[in-house]
């Protein structure tokens, strides 16, 4: 696995590059937001390590770009900001996780392996999922139904991708919560029927009558990718 450390402080950049290299990660590293995008746009990366407060470009704009340019690598970042809003922000901006300085290297490691596994998980999805007249295309970040195009957030797009992944079985809320948002100070339950109810309306004929998105009364939601 190759990961890649975006990280302006020498100490902590030097760290996380010898424990991450003494568990038989590939690792490279990048002193700067810009020199980090460049990397994680022209070679292949398995997961990236962000920090956010970096002069020029701060990782909440490095996270941003690589989503906006198709780059859909796990983001962990990391940062000494740790307020919720600050976590809101940076998920917001398309990272996959959050871990505030300090932090011990058993839970970087940790999540470091968490996310890889969601990500192999994700790379069994289809490139484009078809659901009665609406296809959902996975690397566009689109859903095409009826000649409208509508696009996916990237919770709108996590949440497909963890259903697509497993047709026909119920996905519960807190799963939801846990692999989508990615951190432990979950918002409402009700925030994942809102998300889901968002994409009825992108993609069921009648959304109040869902054929596709189907709801398991008191548990989750599953999928059901024939009508």
């Amino acid at each position: 696995m190759r990961l890649l450390i975006i990280e302006d402080e020498l100490p902590m950049r030097t760290a996380l590059v010898e424990t991450l290299a003494a568990e038989g990660y590939r690792v490279q590293s990048a002193a700067d937001g810009l020199r980090g995008l460049e990397m994680a746009c022209t070679e292949p990366f398995d997961l990236v390590l962000l920090d956010v407060m970096m002069p020029g470009l701060d990782g909440y704009a490095v996270c941003r770009e690589l989503r906006k340019r198709g780059r859909d690598m796990p983001v962990l970042m990391l940062t000494a900001k740790a307020l919720v809003d600050d976590r809101v922000d940076g998920l917001d901006a398309g990272a996959d996780d959050y871990l505030t300085k300090p932090f011990s290297l058993r839970e970087l490691l940790a999540r470091v392996r968490a996310l890889l596994r969601r990500h192999e998980r994700h790379a069994a999805v289809p490139d484009v999922l078809e659901l009665g007249a609406a296809k959902v295309d996975f690397a566009r970040r689109i859903i095409v139904g009826n000649g409208i195009d509508h696009s996916l957030s990237e919770k709108e797009l996590g949440m497909l991708r963890l259903l697509a992944a497993q047709p026909g079985e119920t996905v519960t809320r807190e799963r939801f919560l846990d692999v989508v948002w990615g951190y432990h100070a979950y918002p409402s339950t009700r925030t994942v029927d809102n998300f889901i109810s968002t994409l009825r309306s992108k993609i069921e004929a009648d959304p109040a009558n869902p054929l596709h998105l189907i709801t398991v009364r008191g548990a989750g939601y599953r999928l059901n990718p024939k009508s």
